[in-house]
């Protein structure tokens, strides 16, 4: 009974989820009253990005604290979703009321019930004149997605985001099955939780973002995830306000990491240095035997397109991975020689030295003056984007023309042998008729008997009614000389073959 004596009923962590473009980010902007998608590449949602509101509910007058995360809707983020459906206890499924179900409703849908985490459908863009409330809950019954009124029990809220029509409805439906769920957190623990985000600052260093599951975590601790650790000398919350400590459900900004965090990995505070590195260390092997457990051999290609990837966040560069990973093709492959986070400097542009031919790429960071310099100098090509797609785009193009280029048999034609009049020296001259295709002088040709090859020729001379010719068309008789090793025998097909480079 002690022990629950200082566990409270912990605020909700929401995971706003959907398509791209189906307003996730306009709807955060409307309860946050602030223009965010303003500022995105493109005007799409490329980060997780962590946000805690206080709503005061209309039925009973009560404030509670609401902790959302806003997740990228393009498909090139499937993993970082993934990540939001784990650490979330409510997932908020957006459906535009315009488009209805579309490939990422899907993906986000199998996601939440495979984390089995609680959620409701919310139907944005009622305002608009292509609104169709109904068409978008049949669209969502057709794939499997039966919300309450409509076949299933789902809570479903229709909502705008310009207007404000069914926000309050929206917030309200977000406590009621938070309390429902009831679930429960210890303040005085040390805290702990779920890294969802981490970057390199400049003047700051490496920040992690987190969000506390459990505990409070304080100025003056440790903290400490997998392989690496930081000393909590002060803490930011996700308006990057300095604060002395932070609960449960809130977003934490921890700053003056060793190393690099890993997104979706635990984190733990600490009052010792020694017990963090410990934690530390712990999750490090557990990770490492994980991966050498289930490492596979990939397929042989016969090239690669060696790049060197910088990011502005880990989020960023797992997303970039995983997509650039899709890309190979038969006879390339993209193959990341160095990746991390932060701008691109002078040790970048040495290591793309260092793999002949190598392409260094940035995804919303900056250049170093003297990266640029050495870049220049050297011949290295750096390539920026702020679009996860224009990037991804550009690498196909860059594998298409990079990649080796063999020559291949193709099978232009066929022709029947009728008859055979006469053999000197390997030359043999033939009648014959075109099946298919057509026959040319100088082509290569492959004979075949009973659907046996069983020898090779180059037609040597050609003719039609005695006319010398290059070519002969299909249903056509013709003449021949054929240089072959092989005798040819009427019956036999001849495949008219040419080398083509692809």
């Amino acid at each position: 009974m002690e022990q629950e004596i200082n566990k409270d009923n912990r605020p909700p962590v929401v995971a706003i989820l959907g398509h791209i473009d189906h307003g996730k980010s306009t709807l955060l902007d409307y309860i946050r009253k602030t223009k965010v998608t303003m500022t995105e590449a493109g005007g799409i949602t490329q980060h997780i990005s962590a946000y805690e509101i206080n709503h005061t509910s209309k039925k009973d007058g009560q404030s509670r604290q609401i902790t959302f995360l806003d997740t990228p809707g393009h498909e090139a983020f499937g993993s970082i979703r993934t990540l939001c459906t784990k650490v979330a206890d409510i997932a908020a499924l957006i459906v535009s009321a315009e488009d209805g179900v579309k490939p990422q409703t899907l993906e986000v849908y199998k996601q939440i019930k495979e984390s089995a985490v609680p959620y409701l459908v919310v139907i944005t863009k009622i305002d608009k004149p292509s609104a169709d409330i109904l068409h978008t809950k049949q669209s969502l019954a057709e794939n499997g997605i039966y919300v309450e009124g409509y076949g299933g029990d789902t809570p479903v809220v229709e909502l705008s985001s310009v207007t404000g029509q069914g926000v309050d409805e929206f917030l309200d439906m977000i406590s009621l099955i938070s309390e429902l769920e009831g679930v429960m957190a210890d303040r005085e623990q040390n805290g702990s939780g779920v890294i969802i985000e981490s970057r390199r600052d400049a003047k700051r260093g490496i920040t992690a973002v987190g969000i506390i599951k459990n505990g409070t975590v304080y100025s003056g601790l440790f903290a400490g995830t997998t392989g690496t650790i930081a000393p909590i000398r002060f803490l930011l919350d996700y308006e990057g306000k300095m604060v002395d400590k932070l609960s449960f459900s809130s977003p934490v900004q921890i700053v003056g990491w060793d190393k690099m965090p890993a997104i979706g990995d635990i984190f733990q505070t600490f009052l010792k240095k020694e017990e963090a590195l410990s934690f530390a260390n712990a999750l490090k092997e557990q990770k490492e035997n994980k991966i050498n457990s289930s490492a596979t051999i990939g397929e042989e290609v016969t090239s690669y397109l060696h790049l060197v990837i910088k990011t502005d966040t880990a989020g960023s560069l797992e997303a970039i991975t995983n997509e650039l990973g899709k890309l190979s093709r038969e006879r390339i492959a993209p193959k990341i020689i160095l990746s991390s986070v932060g701008n691109i400097n002078e040790n970048d542009i040495k290591s793309a030295l260092s793999t002949s031919g190598a392409t260094v790429l940035g995804f919303n960071i900056k250049v170093d003056a003297q990266a640029a310099a050495l870049a220049e100098r050297t011949g290295v090509t750096i390539l920026t984007f702020n679009i996860i797609y224009e990037l991804t785009d550009k690498v196909k193009e860059l594998l298409t023309e990079k990649e080796p280029r063999i020559e291949v048999e193709e099978v232009i034609g066929s022709a029947k042998i009728l008859k055979l009049f006469g053999i000197t020296k390997g030359k043999q001259v033939i009648g014959g008729r075109v099946l298919s295709g057509q026959i040319k002088r100088g082509t290569s040709v492959k004979i075949v008997r009973r659907e046996t090859e069983i020898g090779k020729g180059t037609v040597k001379e050609l003719q039609q009614s005695k006319i010398a010719t290059d070519t002969a068309g299909e249903g056509t008789e013709f003449g021949a000389m054929v240089e072959s090793k092989m005798e040819i025998a009427p019956g036999d097909v001849l495949k008219i073959v040419i080398l083509v480079t692809k």
